[in-house]
């Protein structure tokens, strides 16, 4: 059954694939019929000899960020505690700073790149001069963990904030005239936007857009000077600036009735939690992020547990193997970390691949999940960091567990959000009452479970802390593997136990009508 349902979904796939094919080949037939009748001026040549897809620039782009959103975990997983410190005061000190600074950087730095989506959204084509404009808003971007550090190391000295207010305004400045050049060069834009008749009123509302981020950290930086806590408030409104003014329209519609609107005003740049996102984008980031923490994980490795040679002659007698015993820990920490890391991002890869469309909202709990999953260098640097059985390793094992906990249960939200929805986001398997619905809904469930079950039996059993984490680390790869037989015997005994009369079904192939299906939404309702 599995297998036949993994084929199925294969095909349907490929046939979407087929479909594109044949649309863009019957597209290029007839445009090549029509160039036999009516050749195209030199005008023409001339506009488009310069330009190129913008599928590279846009892969550059979302691994240059991804890099730079997922890096500065690398000073707080580095900052060393001594052993006969509290664990717990030193993460409330980090908290305050390091932790703080790493939330802020990545939130930020994937509202930039959310904003490059939707604007090369906009933009299907470039040209010398865009690719150039891009760079330069990528330096600007590359810079941004820079002054986030100093707001860190000096928060009470404004020269961080008003480092990192400037290159805002600056890549406002350069998006505004990408916007301008792209609309003086409509063969840049999207079909859509070019044979539509208000392009002017396109070009307006994407600036309009594109400039309040820059307004708003020009007020933190004017504030800076008076009241500079009002400052990182301003920011910090920065990343959930969409659904503020979402609710701020919705107040105003309730309070003076609804302002009427283009019809065309609803298309781009809506700040609508459903406004859809490029999902190749979106899974290419992410992918970037899972990459760059699964290799972060060596660094230590290769930096901390290459022992001295001088050091191996004299303590060890020159027995290399002798001395390797030592780093057993850090060794079993780095192939569990590595493991929890790959598997997070198989789940995420499953979730992606039944969602036919993404949306900003769920892009946005996509970030909270990938900024969860770049602390996981932090869990791995604590869980051998302390002597065994210590009160400290207890606490970094707990903090461990949090941290897959809120990764996992972030990749849950998405699809939960997903099936409000479904009928545009999802594929038919894994909507609600599908053939996958509880295959995925079990998927996404067990790091969530197995993270907050090893939390609670390491406060019960603290003495095996760590052998109950490295057990979970273990057991939950041979979980994943096992996992559709574990809901076919789960189903089955439920059905033992509250439907013994029920007839078994399992012999009879009915496809279900999708129209006639109670939506998830609906039910919920």
């Amino acid at each position: 059954m599995g297998e036949n349902v993994d084929s199925e979904i294969i095909e349907h796939h490929i046939e979407e694939a087929m479909e594109k094919k044949d649309a863009r080949s019957h597209a290029a037939s007839s445009s090549s019929f029509l160039e036999n009748f009516s050749a195209p001026s030199e005008s023409d040549r001339e506009a488009h000899s310069g330009t190129q897809s913008s599928h590279r620039l846009l892969a550059y782009s979302d691994a240059l960020i991804s890099i730079i959103a997922t890096v500065m975990i690398l000073p707080v997983a580095h900052t060393k505690m001594e052993n006969n410190e509290e664990l717990r005061e030193s993460v409330q000190l980090l908290l305050t700073t390091k932790i703080a600074v790493y939330l802020m950087t990545f939130l930020i730095v994937t509202v930039a790149w959310a904003a490059h989506i939707r604007l090369f959204q906009v933009i299907v084509r470039i040209d010398d001069c865009l690719a150039l404009l891009n760079l330069a808003c990528m330096m600007l971007i590359t810079f941004l963990p820079y002054t986030f550090s100093l707001m860190a190391a000096f928060p009470e000295n404004i020269l961080g904030l008003l480092l990192f207010c400037g290159c805002v305004m600056v890549m406002g400045v350069i998006q505004s005239v990408i916007v301008l050049y792209a609309f003086s060069r409509p063969f840049l834009l999207n079909e859509q936007i070019q044979i539509s008749e208000n392009q002017n009123f396109y070009k307006h509302h994407i600036l309009k857009v594109i400039m309040r981020v820059p307004l708003m950290c020009f007020f933190a930086s004017i504030f800076s000077f008076i009241f500079f806590q009002l400052s990182y408030v301003l920011l910090a409104v920065v990343i959930f600036l969409p659904y503020i003014s979402q609710s701020l329209k919705w107040c105003r519609s309730k309070a003076i009735g609804q302002v009427p609107e283009s019809p065309d005003s609803t298309l781009f740049y809506t700040y609508l939690p459903n406004e859809p996102l490029s999902k190749d984008r979106v899974e290419a980031f992410s992918d970037g992020v899972y990459a760059i923490v699964a290799t972060l994980l060596i660094l230590d490795i290769c930096e901390d547990n290459v022992p001295d040679p001088t050091v191996v002659q004299k303590q060890f007698g020159g027995s290399l193997i002798a001395a390797l015993r030592v780093y057993g820990p850090e060794y079993l920490a780095y192939f569990g970390s590595f493991a929890t890391v790959g598997l997070l991002w198989f789940v995420h890869h499953s979730l992606f691949l039944h969602v036919t469309k993404t949306t900003r909202f769920m892009g946005l709990l996509n970030t909270f999940s990938l900024a969860f999953v770049g602390g996981l260098p932090l869990a791995y640097q604590l869980t051998h960091e302390f002597p065994a059985d210590s009160r400290n390793e207890l606490e970094a094992i707990q903090i461990s567990c949090v941290i897959i906990f809120f990764a996992g249960i972030f990749q849950l939200t998405i699809w939960v959000v997903a099936l409000y929805n479904e009928r545009e986001t999802l594929h038919p398997y894994v909507r609600y009452g599908g053939r996958e619905h509880i295959f995925m809904l079990a998927k996404l469930s067990l790091y969530p479970c197995v993270a907050l079950g090893t939390f609670f039996l390491t406060c019960i059993l603290s003495k095996f802390s760590a052998a109950i984490f490295h057990l979970m680390e273990i057991t939950v790869p041979f979980a994943f593997i096992v996992l559709r037989l574990l809901v076919r015997v789960g189903r089955a005994s439920l059905r033992l136990i509250f439907c013994p009369d029920r007839p078994d079904q399992r012999g009879i192939v009915v496809e279900e009508d999708d129209e006639t299906r109670v939506p998830f939404s609906a039910l919920v309702t």
